[in-house]
């Protein structure tokens, strides 16, 4: 089975971001610095999504600043879904729980 290729480098990614937003095009980067345009395109959108929130004078994440709020994107999610999930049950047991027959029903 053939190994897949190492990503690349986060200070990689974030010189070509910064090359596409002075004005340098994908294609051009791709071809000088050997990786594909569609990549670059899609880490000029993946900056774009984390800075989006961030006013002008705000300061680029680090990568472990990045790391951190995908990794609490990820759990917020989680949490989310288990919320969701016992709300869900609590209104079954709450419509079924009357219905239910009891001792002094049977």
């Amino acid at each position: 089975m053939p190994k897949s290729k190492a990503p690349y480098p986060a200070e990689f990614r974030e010189q070509m971001v910064e090359l596409v937003r002075s004005g340098r095009k994908p294609g051009e980067l791709a071809q000088e610095f050997g990786c594909h345009a569609d990549t670059i395109k899609s880490w000029v959108r993946q900056l774009a999504v984390l800075g989006a929130g961030a006013g002008p004078s705000a300061a680029p994440l680090s990568s472990a600043e990045r790391q951190e709020l995908v990794e609490l994107r990820r759990r917020l999610r989680a949490v989310q879904q288990e919320r969701d999930i016992l709300a869900k049950a609590t209104a079954w047991f709450a419509n079924n729980g009357a219905q239910t027959p009891t001792a002094s029903t049977r």
